[in-house]
């Protein structure tokens, strides 16, 4: 047996929740069809939906029935809540085209170089790429890099020392000219 509107709402009030969550499925849908024509996007209805809903709740003893029907209630605060956002959205459109037109910065991602430590690590052999990638990048210990490149530990070391100067070497001469006086460079 199916209450009105108003029997379910008082039982809503009671604080029985699955009252409240029958009058919003019976009145969800008419409202969604009506605010989509009022709000200023399809994508906005779903928020008039839910504020109208927000309003019956927080002005929950200020509603008036129609015949036991809380529908023409909401749709008065959907009508009402659809135009306050179209306003809004209109004011913030206007307050957009009075800012100053700024200057077009370029999107950095969109640079597409590897910067000088990457190209200096992609101008060194593959054995030096890969011990410097494994223990300097990743942290791999000289132990474990040398389980993974099956050499022995003292291979590992020596390659590293190696890569790590011949890196040191590329990137100081590309860079000396940038670099300050004084500043050595600890990660390699």
């Amino acid at each position: 047996m199916s209450v009105n509107d108003e029997e379910a709402w008082a039982e809503a009030l009671a604080g029985k929740g699955h009252a409240l969550g029958e009058v919003f499925d019976r009145h969800r849908a008419r409202l969604y069809r009506h605010s989509r024509g009022l709000a200023p996007s399809w994508s906005d209805a779903d928020a008039v939906v839910a504020v109208t809903f927000l309003e019956a709740w927080r002005k929950r003893n200020d509603i008036r029935f129609i015949d036991g029907s809380m529908l023409p209630w909401l749709l008065r605060t959907a009508t009402f809540t659809a135009s306050n956002l179209t306003r809004a959205s209109r004011r913030y459109r206007a307050a957009l085209r009075r800012l100053p037109a700024g200057e077009v910065q370029p999107d950095h991602a969109e640079q597409f170089g590897d910067g000088e430590a990457v190209t200096a690590l992609k101008g060194l052999s593959s054995i030096d790429q890969e011990v410097l990638t494994l223990c300097v990048l990743e942290g791999v210990s000289a132990e474990d890099a040398a389980r993974i490149m099956s050499v022995r530990v003292g291979t590992i070391k020596s390659r590293l020392s190696r890569a790590k100067a011949r890196l040191r070497g590329t990137i100081n001469e590309s860079t000396t000219a940038l670099r300050p006086e004084g500043v050595i460079d600890d990660a390699l």
